[in-house]
């Protein structure tokens, strides 16, 4: 009996990955809403956020990953290194710094749409 016990434990936890490894992958390629922030606070990977530096927050994305992101109103791109979470407000899927929102023409109007893609 414990035989079969294990077995199915281990049948239900391999299913279960295999569900959650799509999902996973799916978190580096995504289109949304986009917002740029300049506080000068600790991120969520522990250094200080620098308005002037190419950086961005995602809700699920490693630190340090860098992410192409595309303005969707005028096709510019930015490439970002995640380093902080966020955005926590509902349609948006990235906060970039004052400098990544500056080069892809967002700052004036504060957000944007925008598509990604982890590069690396």
């Amino acid at each position: 009996m414990k035989k079969i016990g294990r077995s199915i434990i281990a049948a239900v936890t391999i299913t279960a990955c295999s569900f959650l490894l799509p999902v996973e992958s799916f978190a580096g390629n995504g289109c949304g809403g986009a917002s740029w922030y300049a506080l000068r606070s600790k991120t969520a990977s522990g250094e200080r956020m620098n308005p002037a530096i190419l950086t961005a927050a995602h809700r699920s994305l490693a630190f340090g990953t860098k992410v192409k992101v595309t303005n969707r109103n005028n096709g510019r791109t930015v490439v970002v290194r995640i380093n902080d979470r966020g955005p926590f407000i509902r349609g948006r899927v990235i906060d970039l710094s004052r400098a990544a929102a500056q080069n892809i023409g967002m700052v004036s109007s504060g957000t944007a749409k925008v598509c990604y893609q982890v590069i690396s």
